[in-house]
């Protein structure tokens, strides 16, 4: 009996884990993403050095967001998790707009 407790406690802990992780894989998956977009709209001449740079002070903001959010100990929430997606989309936005703006590095 004692066994099959461990055993149910265990599962019920793991399960409550997993999520965490594969969302916080999703978010550094986009980030990294979001990354290389930029690098190849600065190779391609689609972004300028400004913006280029305008988009890495963004990307730096949300990353430091979700480390605050994240250092305090406790659970990384949905709210928090909504909030970073929110700010990866505008930036996400941001990169697709810079690099269709009719700019380019010459």
């Amino acid at each position: 009996m004692t066994r099959i407790k461990s055993l149910l406690l265990t599962l019920v802990a793991v399960a409550a884990i997993v999520p965490a992780v594969a969302d916080a894989q999703s978010i550094n998956h986009r980030e990294r993403h979001q990354w290389h977009r930029i690098h190849q709209g600065v190779r391609s001449g689609g972004l300028t050095w400004h913006e280029r740079n305008r988009l890495a002070r963004e990307e730096a903001r949300v990353r430091r967001s979700e480390w605050r959010d994240r250092r305090d100990g406790h659970r990384y929430t949905l709210g928090e998790r909504r909030h970073t997606q929110r700010e990866l989309n505008k930036v996400s936005r941001d990169i697709w707009r810079l690099k269709h703006n009719g700019r380019h590095r010459g």
